[in-house]
């Protein structure tokens, strides 16, 4: 069976990643002893670069994980990880050549298992990087595996995506993952907080996120999230915030065909606009 690669978004960018090498579910082995030093210390410079970004923006979960993974002066093995992860919530991570297709994506996330890019960023791309690498898949998503309630989040996102293959209904799951699981923010005493990984591995983002005046920060709704656009090469545009993880995995949790027979039909909401019914959060509650 030949593997076949996908494009992230809309890009007519070629994927990265030798796809060669992966096996019918699409995983393959880490290879770790194929990285190079100068590999590990571009890894390991951006560990600290975003270590020291994320301090008063990411959630404490987060902050948490990262502390008891200690996955900073190198490149991880993957088998370390997942003894450390299964410990705690029954996850592992798996090795993928780069973007898999959704149907892969979605048994394995099924299966409680996490796909992690192999290849890493070149230093020409230390500070932005449109497609997904090991950087981004481990330091922004595998941490909060190590949150029992948004670890089985993920896996019944994983079960519904099966789901919504068959309803023709990708293109709202793909808005909940990408406004939850990628750029979600978190209500919290303090203020609040990143826990989305599009935004915990980009410098940028993490910077603007919290406090820049100009995108829409919204209350979650589960209808909204779905029927709303999203940007991909560019800083968003609006943020959904979530009270807690038990809410995230409670508003999902209900069977979503009549939702996708409600909104189907419907036009899609633009990424930068208010509707009637936000709950607007304003900057200032964003402030760290």
């Amino acid at each position: 069976m030949k593997m076949t690669p996908v494009t992230y978004g809309g890009s007519q960018r070629p994927p990265r990643g030798d796809y060669s090498v992966a096996r019918q579910d699409y995983t393959c082995d880490q290879t770790w002893d194929s990285y190079t030093p100068e590999q590990h210390e571009l890894y390991a410079r951006l560990f600290a670069r975003q270590m020291r970004l994320v301090q008063g923006r990411a959630c404490d979960e987060f902050l948490q994980a990262l502390r008891h993974l200690n996955m900073g002066a190198r490149i991880p093995r993957f088998e370390q990880v997942c003894e450390l992860l299964g410990r705690v919530t029954g996850w592992q991570i798996v090795a993928v050549p780069g973007l898999i297709p959704e149907d892969a994506f979605f048994r394995l996330l099924s299966q409680r298992r996490f796909p992690v890019t192999v290849w890493l960023r070149t230093p020409e791309e230390f500070d932005y990087i449109v497609e997904p690498d090991l950087f981004h898949d481990l330091f922004g998503h595998v941490p909060l595996l190590f949150e029992p309630v948004f670890a089985d989040y993920m896996q019944a996102y994983g079960e519904g995506g099966l789901k919504a293959q068959r309803r023709n209904a990708l293109e709202l799951l793909a808005r909940l993952y990408w406004y939850t699981v990628e750029f979600g923010l978190i209500a919290t005493p303090h203020g609040l907080r990143v826990y989305g990984a599009g935004i915990l591995s980009s410098p940028g983002e993490l910077q603007r996120a919290l406090v820049d005046p100009g995108p829409l920060r919204i209350g979650f709704d589960l209808r909204r999230v779905l029927r709303t656009c999203y940007e991909i090469d560019d800083f968003q545009k609006t943020y959904f915030v979530i009270d807690s993880f038990a809410q995230l995995f409670g508003e999902t949790a209900q069977d979503f065909t009549p939702i996708y027979e409600q909104l189907l039909p419907l036009p899609p909401h633009p990424s930068d606009r208010a509707q009637p019914g936000d709950r607007l959060l304003a900057v200032s509650t964003a402030s760290c």
